[in-house]
């Protein structure tokens, strides 16, 4: 029997997005250079015409659109959704600027197999306007952290956190600008731990290579991990 092609071996990821798709970009571009060893096998987007639907195709990726305001209910497209992720039997669901609410039962669907990034440093400002409740709170940091998704809204167990310093004269865009520049860093480094099989979630707590992360997850502050 011939051995399957190395390419074939690596491990399945599936990415849904809502816009633009700049941390789609950084997957693409670590996987073509080496650093993210997966196979990119779809891009979902719950919209179409965004941007992030061009880099798929402008890399060759199936994508696709599930338009949510075609449905009934969130229950009904996160249904169909979760059917049409499952179809590619992905190893790991990469949710990249994805902006929907999962219903619980289309997280414990796929739950351990679920991984997202947010603009904060969870545990602190889940939701919406993060870098605007930073600035307003007199934070001397900011940053994002990709953490494993849970039913609870960016409650899931924190992986890799990066810490951006907010300066005195920062706007949330300006904010925003420079934190989105680490979260191209660091998610693909939590999604290769993964892919490595050096990181799970069990028990609801994220372990790596055997261990349980602190709170925060590991620390990426200037470049460096701590």
């Amino acid at each position: 029997m011939t051995e399957q092609p190395a390419a074939e071996k690596k491990p399945r990821l599936l990415v849904l997005i809502s816009g633009g798709g700049s941390n789609l970009q950084s997957f693409i571009d670590a996987c073509g250079n080496g650093s993210l060893q997966a196979q990119l096998v779809a891009v979902i987007s719950n919209r179409a015409g965004v941007k992030g639907l061009d880099r798929a195709a402008a890399a060759g990726i199936p994508n696709i659109v599930v338009d949510h305001r075609a449905f009934d209910s969130r229950d009904g497209f996160d249904q169909s959704l979760g059917d049409i992720i499952e179809s590619f039997a992905p190893d790991l669901v990469v949710l990249a600027g994805f902006m929907r609410i999962l219903t619980p039962e289309f997280v414990n669907r796929f739950l351990g197999k679920l991984i997202n990034i947010h603009p904060s440093l969870l545990p602190a400002y889940p939701g919406l306007h993060t870098h605007q409740r930073a600035i307003d709170a007199g934070d001397k940091q900011a940053g994002a952290t990709v953490h494993f998704v849970t039913p609870e809204l960016d409650g899931g167990p924190s992986v890799l956190q990066a810490q951006v310093p907010v300066l005195p004269d920062d706007s949330s865009d300006t904010l925003a600008q420079r934190v989105l520049g680490f979260e191209h860093s660091i998610y693909p480094t939590a999604v290769q731990w993964f892919c490595e099989g050096r990181l799970r979630m069990e028990n609801g707590v994220a372990l790596l290579d055997g261990q349980a992360l602190p709170e925060n997850g590991v620390i990426f502050s200037d470049g460096a991990e701590q």
